[in-house]
This record gives structure tokens, C-alpha cells and sequence, in this order.
């Protein structure tokens, strides 16, 4: 049992601190488990939004190229004659695979590669797919409109140049001009225009290949997705399974512990676990056993409470109702001894079991300080001795020197010894010796008190530490002890972090030693 150095409730407090989680701890864990993994995939399906930024660089680039394209073909049909134009815009069509127009100033087309045999930019129906183009559509519209991408509008055709935007900004500004527009299938229109001496050229293209490429990406990433999703999936519920439900085990146990069928409980110490949980487990059971044991020692100390006061109470009742029938004084006075007796053995006996009952919670509570246990005893003998002690018993204290200390409270301390000495003093036969040695052993500090009465059997070695248990000397009145000193003096010593025991004399002469052990503090 350790000293209490700082306060349980402020303890509390920090640990509530430390441990409040708000909000979150009014979810499952198995929730938690899984909604932090799922936060993870999120964060990978942002991936689609990189498709949106991908897809727009593509086109922006094939913007690029087409306004270039234009104004080459613009320059080229420039460098013509008239009669060499139609041949030299198929070639180009084939070339580039673009639809290529050439439109008059005042808007009238006078020139179209597809009407010169070269059939490109071709846009499909979707109506004539085949199905699993329907779902990508649809698919393309639904990942646009979570990742807001922009929408182009839909591409019709037009006889008249003067409807087409491109070809009057190419005539207006004199220069390349490029827009983007959206196939009835989704798939991208890039429409581009270049002037001419004369007139406009204006390029079409359907670039199919670059919705190909995305379709392609966003297959992998949700392949990619969707295998993590499972394996994240089963790897938080793994977890649950091995963290969720080993707690709710030990819950149940601790639930059933407190509704007081604690005997009948077994809580699981999970053996196989080297982990926090298996900690957890091993330390609950640990506590269930001591909290099991603790109410046996309780009930134990009743009942041995009960026994030990129905002793003292028979015999008063007995000498009081004799007093009421008795006329004979000296035979009265003999029963207002027994009277007397008892009334003092009964207090003797409530003053010592008040202090047993008392002291595990006395002592955890106590502040432990550096005491000099060759100054203690030192002083104890001598107040004995001034005492004068009876029977002509004679105490001898013999130590090495110096100071030797520990950590303890000095009261409880002087308890154990006295109580040890007051155990000799009633073996020791008249003008015998007590001999207290202390001295130190290792990391120790080891003080033996030795008696020249008739020893301990070393069957009962054990026994006469606990509550009750009392082998008391031939002659001695019944009654002067209460059986407790002893496991007073074991439950101080042990929560000092030391130990106490009975061991027979080294120089086998007649007699007991008790051996007390208390750890030496660091420096001394």
C-alpha cells in the first residue's frame, strides 16, 4: 500500500480532463473505428476532383492547339490559289482530323471538308450506344455535379458563319478564336476560327479521346477506391472485433461485480493478449479477486467479531444475574470482579477492533515521511525501562550505529515495535532477556526482536498474524489479549513496503525472533 501524496479528487479531475472527449463520446467506438476510416477514403475519392482539374487542363491544351491549327490552316489556304483551296482542305482535314468550313464575310459557307468526301468530327447518337456508354454518361454527369464542374453548352449546327461565335470574333478581332462546347453524348466540341483574305476557316473537332481518358482514370481510381473501401472496411471491423468486444466482456463482468454477485463472476484475463486491453483485463481480474477477497476478510472479521464479543457478554450476563440472586458479600465481590473484568476486556477488545477496522484507510490516507528507526527504538526501550519493566524481564537494544532511515509514519511505526515487545515481555520468563538488533541488509533495514520464552511452532507461524489468532502463555488470566496486536503490526509493516515474520533463534536456545524488514532510504 502505497503513501497518498496527492489528492484522489483533483486526480479524478485531471484524468476527466484528460479523457473528455465531448461530442464523440457519446458514439460507439465500433462507429468511431469505422468513421474514421471512412473519413481517410474521403479523402482518397478527392481524387475525383483532381479528374475535374485533369480533364480541364486536357481541354485547355487542345484549345490551345486548335486556335494554333487554325491559324496555320488560315495561313496556308492564304498561300494558295483558288482553284488548289478545296484539295488542300481535305488533306488538312484528313491531317488534323477536324471538320474544316471556310465561310465568306458576309457569312455564307463556301467551302466544307465533308462535302469534299472527308468525313470526320462525326457526333454519335446517344440513343444508338450501347448501354454501358449510357451509364458513363450518366456517371460523368453525376461526379460533374458534386465537383461543380463547369457545364459547356450544346453544340448545334449552323449553316450561317454569322451563328457561330467563334467566326465572328475571328473576323471582328482579326485574330484565332477557340471555344468548347458539349456533344449530345458529353464528349467535348472544339470549335476554333482563323481570318482569311476574304472570309473565315473555322476547324471542328469532336476530341472523344480526351472523355476516353478521363473515363479511363476515374475507372482505376474507383477500382483503387473501392478495393481500399473493403479492406478499410474489414480492417475497422476487425478491430471492433478485437477491441470493442473484449471491452464489452470486461463491461458486462464489472457490471455484474457491482450488482453484488461478485463471487459467481469470473472476469476474463484474456492471456493471450500482450496489449493495453490485455492489461486491462489481467488488472480487472486482479481487482475482482482482491475486491473478492476483501469482502471474505470482511465477512471473516465480523464473524470473528461477533464471536470474540459473545465471550466477554456471556460472562457478564452471568455475573450480573448472580449478583441479583447472591447474598453472600464476598461471593458478590467476586462477581463485581469478573463484572469489572470484563467491562475492561470488552473495551480492550472494541478499542482494538475500532483500530484494526480503521487502519487500511488510516494509512492510505497517511503522508509518509524520513524516520531514524535506530532513534525510535532506541527511545521505546528507554521508556520501558524508566517504566520500570516486570517480572525482572530485561531489555537489551544493540544496533550498528548511525542513522538508518525510511519513509513512514512515525506513530505506526512505534505501534509495531511496542506491539512486539509487549508479545516478548508476555513469553519472556521472569529475569529474562530481550534482545532487539537492528542493523542493515542489502537495501534494507532488519530489526529482530528475540524472547527466551517457548517459541512458535512452526505450524502456527503463519496463523498467529491473523485477526483473532492468539497462542498465549501457560498461567496468563484468559482474556488480557485481543489476538489482534500481531496483524495490526503486519498490516503497518506490509504497508510500509516491508515485511514481518517469525523465524526460530539462530542460537537454538528456547525462544522467537520476529523479523521486521522496511526499505532503506536512498542516501542513508
Amino acid at each position: 500500500m502505497a503513501p497518498a501524496t496527492d489528492s484522489p479528487r483533483s486526480e479524478s479531475r485531471l484524468e476527466g480532463a484528460d479523457l473528455a472527449l465531448r461530442w464523440s463520446g457519446q458514439i460507439s467506438l465500433t462507429r468511431r473505428i469505422l468513421a474514421v476510416n471512412i473519413f481517410a477514403l474521403l479523402l482518397l475519392a478527392g481524387g475525383f476532383f483532381y479528374l475535374d482539374s485533369y480533364r480541364s487542363r486536357i481541354v485547355d491544351g487542345r484549345v490551345a492547339q486548335a486556335d494554333r491549327e487554325a491559324r496555320l490552316i488560315g495561313e496556308a489556304l492564304a498561300m494558295v490559289r483558288a482553284d488548289q483551296r478545296n484539295d488542300l482542305i481535305a488533306r488538312l482535314a484528313e491531317d488534323t482530323g477536324a471538320r474544316l468550313r471556310v465561310f465568306a464575310t458576309d457569312g455564307r459557307m463556301v467551302a466544307d471538308s465533308r462535302a469534299l468526301g472527308v468525313r470526320n468530327a462525326i457526333l454519335l447518337d446517344p440513343d444508338k450506344q450501347e448501354w454501358d456508354q449510357t451509364v458513363a454518361r450518366f456517371l460523368d454527369a453525376g461526379i460533374d455535379t458534386v465537383v461543380g464542374a463547369s457545364r459547356p453548352p450544346l453544340y448545334r449546327e449552323r449553316r450561317d458563319g454569322r451563328q457561330w461565335p467563334d467566326v465572328a470574333a475571328a473576323r471582328r478581332q482579326m485574330r484565332p478564336s477557340a471555344s468548347v462546347w458539349r456533344a449530345p453524348d458529353r464528349t467535348p466540341v472544339i470549335t476554333a476560327a482563323a481570318p482569311l483574305p476574304g472570309g473565315v476557316v473555322m476547324t471542328t473537332i469532336n476530341a472523344r479521346d480526351i472523355t476516353q481518358t478521363v473515363r479511363i482514370e476515374r475507372f482505376r481510381l474507383s477500382l483503387v477506391l473501392l478495393v481500399v473501401t473493403i479492406v478499410s472496411v474489414l480492417l475497422s471491423l476487425f478491430l471492433a472485433r478485437t477491441i470493442v468486444r473484449p471491452l464489452r466482456r470486461l463491461a458486462r463482468a464489472a457490471i455484474r461485480v457491482r450488482l453484488g454477485r461478485a463471487r459467481e463472476v469470473v472476469v476474463p484475463r484474456l492471456p493471450s493478449r500482450r496489449d493495453e486491453i490485455g492489461s486491462l483485463a489481467r488488472a480487472l481480474s486482479d481487482m475482482s479477486l482482491a475486491l473478492r477477497a476483501r469482502i471474505d476478510a470482511t465477512e471473516a472479521f465480523a464473524a470473528d467479531v461477533t464471536h470474540e464479543m459473545k465471550n466477554p457478554l456471556a460472562s457478564l450476563r452471568s455475573a450480573v444475574e448472580g449478583l441479583g440472586a447472591v447474598k453472600d458479600p464476598a461471593l458478590q465481590a467476586r462477581l463485581l470482579a469478573i463484572v469489572r473484568d470484563d467491562v475492561h476486556r470488552m473495551d480492550r477488545l472494541i478499542t482494538d477492533i475500532s483500530e484494526a477496522s480503521r487502519l487500511d484507510a488510516q494509512l492510505s490516507r497517511a503522508k509518509f515521511e524520513p524516520l531514524d528507526v535506530a532513534a525510535m527504538i532506541d527511545a521505546l526501550v528507554e521508556q520501558r525501562i524508566a517504566r520500570d519493566v516486570e517480572r525482572g524481564v530485561r531489555l537489551r537494544f544493540d544496533h550498528q550505529g548511525g542513522a538508518l532511515v525510511t519513509l513512514g509514519e512515525g506513530a505506526r511505526l512505534e505501534r509495531v515495535f511496542e506491539n512486539l515487545i509487549d508479545n516478548a515481555l508476555s513469553f519472556s520468563p521472569d529475569d529474562g532477556v530481550i534482545a532487539i538488533a537492528l542493523g542493515r541488509e542489502g537495501e534494507d533495514i532488519v530489526v529482530r526482536v528475540e524472547d527466551e520464552g517457548p517459541g512458535v511452532p512452526e505450524e502456527a507461524r503463519e496463523a498467529i498474524f491473523r485477526r483473532f489468532q492468539s497462542i498465549r502463555p501457560e498461567g496468563e488470566a484468559f482474556g488480557q489479549h485481543s489476538g489482534l496486536g500481531l496483524a495490526i503490526a503486519r498490516t503497518i509493516v506490509e504497508a510500509h513496503q516491508g515485511s514481518i515474520a517469525v523465524e526460530s533463534r539462530e542460537d537454538r536456545l528456547g525462544g522467537a525472533r520476529f523479523v521486521v524488514r522496511l526499505p532503506l532510504v536512498d542516501g542513508h
